[in-house]
């Protein structure tokens, strides 16, 4: 068969495999290359993607918002080293990182929801220098030998004032994006986006840690967090983009055109915005959502347990951090991945798989016993850590009302940390008393609950409640005919959630009108007083 042209590229490979069917390996070399320019293709769309991405946010928002979540990443750990050193104690260690993770899952949620009622500007510029002061507080007090009651309390506020600059950035960027138009395609991209910011961030922090400990003192990494705090917590809070997420969510963003690429959901004021007084309610398919990320951070903290116990159980405990990083590296370059993953499979679909693979991958470390398979076990099962973070941000930010995103945003974290926290310290004195394996086998339980639940759970698409609207309008005048019309609006709407409406005039063709007109209106001409109806 001849070929044009024009024929180049996967077709042009094509007709030439069909044509020298005949020799060994021709067609074999064809499909190779068709694979290879869809792979290219792919690959090349997913750049475009996180173009658009940082062209909504510029260049400048992501590294600040990265150094301004290096300190949360930085002080969970850095407080334990640092008060297990002045103090000699790994109670007294354990009591003030515990009280760290209590006052941050506790004040989590409030961080949110200021910042969705006020706006984030205001709120991180006072929670990260509040933050700062209380992480020089701890550090001082540490140095000082404070009794533990006193140094758990500081460790309470540290916890309490975290600026939340990562769940922050998350609304802040999917207000930038609605608020543009941009696809859900893009959506996820950018919430891929942050969840490989925090995963890098939660490799870099615990190492620089272990790098400030082993050259000098704990105190200069906890230093150069309350430092960071101070400055990249205050220049998120003064980004030009801070008033994104407040200004889409009151309906006031310039661009806001939302219902162009989610006509089931309406970002601007609705009756549960601030404009009625009244906050729109969180729906209940979000319980599950935080339950399977409160799940995944107890397999976070059951994983850190085993893995630290059995680095110990090696006489090899300076290779922990490192085994734990690796996993972290492995799952933020799966997070990156995401955007790639074509849109037929759907969000829930891709929810069952990551928490399948975490179930399934976790089962090899009930078996593992030396260092370099601890290394490739928990490597590979980093693999199913950011895709399944990613796949339940999508969803709770679908399901939550645009009002409220922020502070949905903020619970999902604090139950991560409020689950990795809590199995932290029960798995690890399971592990002192029967060994890492008895961790190990928490997390794999754990993470059989996680794929229970997305199994079974039904999660929803918030959708704005109805706005009242007039049932009957009397002498409406006609767009093209100036004469009086009446509307009788008939009840059927879109089946996607986005109303039409149809205005029949005679002679003139159906017309769209504004889509807050929530019916099908059929108009029809009312003749005139004293005169004949218009023939």
């Amino acid at each position: 068969m001849a070929t044009t042209p024009g024929m180049v590229g996967k077709e042009g490979t094509i007709h030439r495999a069909t044509d020298s069917l005949g020799t060994d390996g021709a067609s074999h070399r064809a499909v190779s290359a068709l694979g290879t320019g869809d792979t290219r293709h792919r690959a090349d769309s997913t750049l475009r993607t996180y173009r658009r991405v940082v062209g909504l946010t510029g260049a400048a928002l992501p590294v600040v918002s990265f150094l301004g979540r290096l300190p949360t990443a930085t002080v969970q750990f850095g407080s334990l080293l640092l008060v297990a050193r002045t103090s000699g104690s790994l109670g007294t260690a354990g009591l003030v990182g515990g009280a760290l993770a209590v006052g941050q899952v506790a004040c989590g949620p409030l961080v949110g929801r200021l910042a969705d009622q006020h706006g984030q500007r205001t709120v991180v510029l006072v929670f990260s220098l509040a933050n700062a002061l209380a992480i020089a507080a701890l550090v001082s007090g540490a140095l000082s030998h404070l009794a533990p009651g006193p140094l758990a309390l500081l460790g309470a506020l540290a916890g309490a004032s975290v600026p939340l600059v990562g769940p922050l950035a998350r609304a802040r960027v999917v207000a930038l994006a609605r608020g543009s138009g941009a696809d859900d395609r893009t959506v996820n991209a950018a919430l891929s986006l942050e969840s490989t910011l925090d995963e890098i961030s939660f490799v870099l922090g615990p190492a620089m840690v272990g790098v400030a400990a082993v050259l000098a003192h704990p105190a200069y990494a906890l230093g150069g967090a309350a430092l960071l705090a101070a400055v990249c917590g205050s220049g998120f809070a003064l980004h030009p983009t801070a008033t994104a997420t407040h200004a889409t969510a009151t309906g006031s963003h310039p661009t806001a055109s939302a219902t162009t690429t989610h006509p089931a959901r309406d970002h601007g004021r609705t009756p549960g915005s601030r404009a009625s007084g009244a906050r729109p309610r969180i729906p209940r398919s979000v319980h599950a959502l935080r339950a399977a990320l409160a799940l995944q951070g107890a397999m976070f903290g059951a994983c850190q347990a085993g893995i630290t116990a059995l680095t110990e159980r090696l006489g090899r405990e300076d290779q922990a951090g490192l085994v734990y990083a690796a996993m972290g590296v492995m799952s933020a370059v799966a997070g990156l991945t995401m955007a790639a993953v074509p849109a037929r499979l759907g969000l829930r679909l891709r929810w069952r798989a990551a928490t399948a693979a975490a179930l399934l991958l976790s089962l090899p470390l009930l078996w593992t016993e030396n260092l370099w398979g601890l290394y490739a076990v928990v490597t590979v099962l980093g693999v199913a850590y950011a895709p399944h973070l990613i796949t339940v941000f999508v969803l709770t930010e679908r399901a939550v009302p645009p009002t409220r995103l922020a502070e949905a945003m903020a619970f999902a974290t604090s139950a991560i940390v409020g689950g990795q926290a809590l199995a932290v310290a029960v798995t690890g004195r399971l592990a002192e008393s029967n060994g890492p394996n008895a961790a190990f086998a928490v997390g794999s339980s754990v993470a059989a609950l996680a794929c229970a639940i997305a199994l079974t759970a039904r999660p929803t698409t918030y959708t704005a409640p109805e706005k009242a609207l007039p049932t009957r309008v009397e002498e409406e005048i006609g767009p093209h005919t100036g004469e009086p019309q009446t509307i009788e609006p008939h009840a059927r709407v879109h089946s996607e959630g986005e109303p039409h409406a149809r205005v029949h005039s005679e002679g003139e063709p159906h017309a769209r009108v504004h889509p807050e007109i929530e019916s099908h209106a059929r108009v029809r001409h009312l003749p005139r007083q004293g005169t004949n109806p218009p023939p």
